[in-house]
């Protein structure tokens, strides 16, 4: 054997070890970056796999800050991935959720990540733009310097100040009314769960807000309303008309979704519909149900998310 091709081949190895151990160590943090800029699990996987394909490329005696610097492939990757889902999303039938995902029941001790990844505050970082997105998900929830997310979206600290500020107002406008505590939620979503078993059209007046919101995600393929329906009356009225045409054999579980309290629906023990639940002052504000199955995969099991 060449003994030139054993010394080449032995620093080459211990390049790509070094480099599996940093991408590991960050992947959580990662695909948590790549979820909360397209609100799609099974794109964020993509972009990871884009983003490990182009950092074992990379000459890692010259990165200082080998955190910041898959931060920012990640980023890109996923900034030209979400340009890509936006003209897509732009077709889809009836409204458009995020991909649900199945999170551990402590990422709601992380009250600014669990809000972060709640189904309310994706969608509404649905509606900045793919840069202010980016800047934002870095800036309010990652606590990324201005240097290091210039470098992620190509724009100058300056510019990046700016673009955070409008963000920043932008989702304040829009984001959910405070902060509630996971005992709040559960407490709220015991009693919805009782009021939708029993039927009792009462009990689910009594524990939805006035102005509650229901969205229905079936991306054409499993019913769901098409347009939201706004107000209490509305969305206890549609869900008792449609409890006798649950199917025999369905049941309805409490589970941890996007960092918070949930109910999933299983007809003969498979995945029907995920219910993300958001609770203010005791009360259902907002009721996001997905149906769409290309959507359900990732709350089989439980997705770690950090920051």
């Amino acid at each position: 054997m060449d003994e030139r091709s054993v010394d080449t081949a032995g620093p080459r190895e211990e390049r790509a070890d070094t480099a599996t151990e940093v991408f590991l160590a960050h992947r959580n943090l990662l695909f948590t970056v790549a979820y909360e800029m397209l609100g799609s699990a099974a794109d964020a996987e993509d972009v990871l796999q884009e983003t490990w394909l182009r950092w074992v490329g990379v000459d890692l005696d010259g990165v200082r800050d080998r955190r910041a610097y898959l931060v920012r492939i990640t980023t890109r990757q996923a900034l030209i991935r979400l340009r890509a889902l936006r003209r897509r999303r732009e077709s889809y039938v009836g409204s458009w959720l995020p991909e649900p995902l199945l999170t551990t029941p402590d990422v709601a001790e992380d009250v600014e990540l669990a809000d972060s990844v709640s189904m309310a505050m994706l969608l509404v970082l649905e509606t900045l733009t793919p840069t202010e997105r980016a800047v934002f998900v870095l800036r309010e929830v990652f606590d990324l310097d201005y240097d290091e997310i210039a470098g992620a979206v190509d724009k100058s600290p300056a510019a990046v100040r700016q673009i955070a500020h409008r963000a920043r107002a932008h989702v304040a406008a829009r984001r959910p009314r405070g902060t509630v505590s996971a005992e709040q939620t559960r407490g709220a979503l015991e009693a919805f769960q009782r009021a939708v078993e029993t039927g009792d059209l009462q009990s689910l007046l009594d524990i939805l807000a006035p102005d509650v919101v229901l969205v229905g995600d079936g991306g054409g393929v499993k019913q769901a309303v098409l347009r939201p329906i706004v107000g209490a009356d509305k969305v206890a009225r549609l869900l008792t008309a449609g409890l006798p045409r649950v199917p025999d054999g369905a049941s309805l579980h409490p589970a941890h979704v996007n960092g918070h309290p949930a109910l999933i629906l299983r007809v003969h023990g498979e995945v029907d519909t995920v219910v993300a639940v958001r609770v203010d002052d005791g009360l259902v504000t907002g009721l996001y149900a997905v149906r769409n199955p290309e959507k359900l995969s990732h709350v089989e099991r439980e997705t770690v998310v950090s920051r």
